[in-house]
């Protein structure tokens, strides 16, 4: 296996996000194993790798929906791994990563109108404040005007509501924003005004991005660093541009072919895929 450079995305200076040597296994299955990484203070890193190559489990266990049997996550030097100590310890981890699903259908209240839902997340965790004008604030940063705040979820287009998911996890002043597949479900042309509005958010904000996804466009459209997971392990990583340019282990060079193109045969990629997992 080619060596891999577990620092990617590190500085000189204290990352805002810092994952060392993560381990998680379901029985026999090593879902995540021994991943490392560093990603600077208002970067942007992304994850690929197909189905079960590890990489939503580990942005599950850096956001804290589960636990690593061992391995340490730790925000602006401040250590995340283990159980939360207390309703107040909770929603401060909370406040340090926030987390934008795919489908934003599925994590809104279909009876909840969107102003709503802002006010709920900013009472949670700034309680006893009049946040009228922060809603207002939230709604215009993602491009959503203020007449949004009384629809409903299902008023709304995918594009839209996937606007409030993200202007919901923004209410908390994250230094760090996990996006798992956060453009999949969205059309070409929705994608690129989310991917847009989020380029435009960090350069606003400095928050740092996690991209957890398995589409190239993306990653080479947003992010500075990658990672490349298969079966739970890092297989290459570095800056994005060089990685997709000049990939050096064979799965990574496996994803580039297997994007559709003109000439592209499907059945030379599930030879290659044959052929690697032999290897």
């Amino acid at each position: 296996m080619d060596e891999v450079d577990q620092s990617v995305g590190a500085t000189s200076a204290t990352p805002v996000l810092q994952v060392s040597g993560l381990h998680r296994t379901y029985g026999a299955v090593r879902a995540v194993d021994d991943v490392s990484f560093a990603l600077a203070a208002g970067g942007s890193l992304g994850i690929v790798g197909e189905s079960g190559s590890g990489k939503t489990t580990t942005a599950r266990i850096i956001v804290g929906l589960e636990q690593a049997d061992t391995g340490r996550v730790s925000v602006n030097g401040r250590e995340r791994t283990g159980r939360g100590r207390g309703r107040a310890h909770r929603l401060a981890r909370a406040r340090e990563v926030q987390l934008v699903f795919q489908d934003p259908y599925l994590s809104l209240d279909p009876r909840t109108p969107v102003g709503a839902v802002l006010r709920e997340a900013l009472r949670l965790h700034f309680p006893g404040a009049d946040h009228t004008s922060r809603v207002a604030e939230l709604l215009d940063q993602v491009g959503l005007g203020e007449r949004s705040a009384d629809a409903l979820p299902r008023q709304l287009s995918g594009g839209q509501r996937q606007r409030v998911a993200i202007a919901r996890a923004l209410a908390v002043e994250p230094a760090v924003l996990v996006l798992d597949e956060a453009v999949a479900a969205l059309d070409v042309s929705v994608q690129a005004q989310i991917l847009n509005l989020l380029a435009d958010i960090r350069e606003q904000t400095g928050v740092g991005y996690l991209f957890i996804t398995h589409d190239l466009g993306v990653v080479r459209c947003v992010t500075e660093q990658v990672i490349v997971m298969r079966q739970g392990r890092i297989v290459e990583s570095g800056p994005t541009a060089r990685v997709l340019a000049d990939p050096q282990h064979p799965y990574t060079r496996l994803l580039l072919e297997s994007v559709p193109r003109p000439g592209w045969d499907p059945r030379a990629i599930a030879a290659a895929r044959r052929a690697l997992r032999q290897a």
